[in-house]
């Protein structure tokens, strides 16, 4: 059941995936990028150690230890408040907000790194919460969005069969029209065995979509390259 707060915020669009299936997205994070190129990657771009960070859409707060090994402070949001008992629970020296990424429940000018990881910011109608995220940075602050690269197969294809509205051209045009920076980062998703695999996809595709998808890998890796875009808030004069 929804919390009070949930019922109150209609733009907040349910993620099936791990709403539905935490234990099963659970092993979906731990297979992911094994050798650490997409955190190797981010911290190329904005180091976040001593940095105050806030995790956007942070799900049951799987990426907030990294985080909190070595910035000044973290914060997580997520709109579904049983995800965020869940990374409360993982994390208790983190704050964790219920709240959706068009509305932070953070002041003005609080934020050096904004990070969000397969969470909301897809492209065209992201608009209120790349404001958001503009409001939250000082200045010099930088938003970093990491999601999955659409254009690229094998995971991107299976993609396009079940959302074929998917553009990826539109989608790299949405993000240089809004001055982000963007990069491709190659990896892969290593599980332990075929049964964790297949329920993976069986989360994350339609049955046939999934079936294919499991078809076309023979063992228990898939290729997976994302993107990385990251912007960051202009510095200057400031004013009172």
């Amino acid at each position: 059941m929804r919390t009070w707060r949930e019922r109150r915020v209609p733009e907040v669009t349910p993620s099936p995936n791990i709403w539905n299936w935490p234990e099963v997205y659970e092993a979906e994070n731990t297979a992911q990028d094994p050798a650490g190129a997409v955190w190797e990657a981010l911290r190329a771009e904005r180091d976040w150690a001593g940095l105050d960070v806030v995790d956007v859409g942070c799900g049951d707060g799987f990426h907030l230890p990294v985080f909190a090994g070595s910035a000044r402070s973290v914060i997580g949001v997520e709109p579904h408040a049983p995800l965020a008992e869940r990374a409360r629970a993982r994390t208790p020296g983190v704050d964790v907000e219920v709240a959706p990424a068009q509305r932070l429940p953070l002041a003005d000018g609080s934020a050096d790194l904004l990070h969000a990881r397969t969470a909301y910011f897809f492209g065209p109608g992201c608009e209120p919460g790349l404001a958001e995220a503009e409001r939250v940075l000082r200045p010099g602050g930088t938003i970093a969005i990491i999601d999955l690269d659409t254009a690229t197969e094998p995971y991107g294809a299976w993609m396009r069969a079940d959302a074929p509205q998917i553009d990826p051209d539109g989608i790299e045009s949405f993000f240089a029209r809004h001055h982000f920076a963007s990069r491709s980062v190659p990896t892969h998703w290593r599980f332990e065995d075929r049964r964790t695999l297949e329920a993976v996809l069986g989360i994350e595709f339609s049955a046939r979509t999934a079936a294919r998808a499991a078809a076309e890998t023979p063992g228990r890796t898939i290729p997976v390259t994302y993107r990385l875009r990251t912007r960051t808030k202009p510095t200057g004069l400031l004013t009172p």
